[in-house]
């Protein structure tokens, strides 16, 4: 399977996409740097004999996650970079906008975990937000994440290029992202619980002037311009010695 699309069509459930590229049923899935795990949810309830380890730095966010249980779902709190689980233990993983956030020096070392803890043949699916349009440019303003995408999409490459992984597909797509008003996307986009951005009465009247002209009665609308890339573990490819990265160290909960 090597297949692609430039297509960019409007996609408002990305569980659709994944679920067009690999198989979700009775699966063993990890998803790094879940957030609330709204994908995962949907996932499991749309294919329940499928389990989900949803991993999460943010420690508000987790004592959320943790506060909502759910069936087959279990949550961590620890980074991409050091996953404290098995080797082999997962058909899948997922990295939903979760890449570029991981310090851009360990984001070669978070991938070769990922392939640790994949079965051989098991996939990740790395879903990145593409540095362009009216909301990036709004969002620039406080947090201008042009170079941690740039790393992050060179981290995908460096990765295929070496002997651990194949790339097996590739998606382009928009998604729709509504805010009710600046009230809200100043919650939800300038004041996360994950970060600080650092933001000042100059700021943020800068932010509200390029905010402003896209509101309406509905609120405002954008859309999110989104890039996914499916790569598959090789088997036999990773060795203690490549490129002077341990992965075969074992984990247990």
């Amino acid at each position: 399977m090597n297949t692609s699309s430039t297509n960019h069509t409007l996609v408002t459930d990305e569980l659709s996409v994944l679920s067009g590229l690999v198989p979700l049923a009775d699966q063993h899935i990890i998803e790094l740097g879940c957030g609330s795990a709204r994908l995962a949810r949907q996932l499991l309830e749309r294919y329940p004999g499928s389990q989900v380890t949803g991993l999460e730095t943010d420690t508000r966010q987790h004592a959320k996650n943790l506060a909502a249980p759910q069936e087959r779902l279990t949550f961590m709190l620890a980074g991409a970079q050091d996953i404290p689980e098995a080797d082999a233990a997962f058909d899948l993983a997922l990295m939903l906008k979760s890449l570029h956030h991981v310090p851009i020096p360990l984001m070669r070392q978070a991938l070769a975990e990922v392939a640790r803890v994949l079965r051989n043949g098991g996939h990740l699916y790395v879903s990145e937000p593409v540095y362009a349009g009216p909301l990036n440019d709004i969002v620039r303003v406080f947090n201008d994440e042009g170079p941690v995408r740039l790393a992050a999409q060179q981290a995908v490459d460096d990765a295929v290029a070496s002997p651990a992984w194949v790339q097996v597909a590739e998606r382009r797509f928009d998604m729709p992202v509504h805010f009710k008003d600046f009230a809200d996307f100043e919650r939800r986009m300038m004041y996360p619980t994950f970060a600080d951005h650092h933001v000042d009465a100059h700021i943020t009247a800068e932010v509200r002037k390029r905010f402003e002209p896209h509101c309406t009665d509905d609120g405002a609308r954008f859309t999110r311009p989104m890039h996914v890339r499916l790569l598959q573990k090789q088997p036999h490819a990773l060795r203690d010695s490549e490129k002077g990265v341990k992965l075969t160290h074992t984990r247990s909960r």
